[in-house]
């Protein structure tokens, strides 16, 4: 298995005005590229080579940091993509509402923790909604850790690197986080994944 940088699934200028085109193409055609041409070559010799891109992930983390950081970031750019839509934010499906109604205390504590997260994980990182052990939990996670490596499952993640925002937002992350919690998530890529998990 070989890592592959795929198609944005929307044009680079679709996202705007709350990410710019410039953005896009630095953030998906240099450093997602970046993390797939640098992850092929550290996939090869690793002994890893035919597992799937999560075993990747989960059997590289605390055993080869350079492979790990490379190959996390390539899932968790797979499925940034996917959470970002023109015309987002907006309706929750039914299922994930009633479930952050249940266990994370309604929307907009959800929203509101979701996006303290993000704000609160100093330097690189992500902050996630995920499942573990049947419930809903928001995590952040440093540099290119996920989920995954913590028993749970991401559902949907925002990326608080800087190459993320800084284009469009300079050092203005919880405008960043707003914009996307409110304009640009894809909750029917979030209902996909958690019915895929449960």
């Amino acid at each position: 298995m070989s890592f592959k940088l795929p198609e944005l699934p929307y044009a680079y200028d679709a996202l705007q005005p709350y990410m710019s085109k410039e953005t896009l193409e630095f953030h998906h055609d240099k450093h997602h590229n970046a993390y797939v041409e640098t992850g092929n070559k550290l996939l090869e010799g690793s002994g890893l080579e035919g597992l799937s891109l999560e075993e990747v992930v989960k059997q590289s983390f605390g055993k080869n940091a350079p492979l790990f950081n490379n190959a996390a970031q390539h899932y968790n750019h797979l499925h940034f993509w996917n959470w970002l839509k023109p015309n987002g934010g907006g309706a929750i499906p039914g299922e994930i509402e009633k479930k952050i109604e249940s266990d994370l205390g309604g929307v907009e504590k959800f929203k509101a923790d979701f996006i303290e997260a993000g704000k609160g994980q100093f330097g690189s990182g992500w902050a996630w909604l995920a499942l573990k052990d049947g419930k809903f939990e928001i995590l952040k996670t440093p540099n290119g850790e996920n989920p995954l490596v913590h028993g749970a499952t991401p559902l949907l993640g925002v990326d608080v690197w800087e190459h993320s925002y800084y284009i469009d937002y300079r050092n203005r992350r919880p405008d960043y986080l707003k914009a996307f919690v409110d304009n640009l998530i894809n909750w029917e890529y979030v209902e996909k994944l958690y019915s895929e998990a449960k």
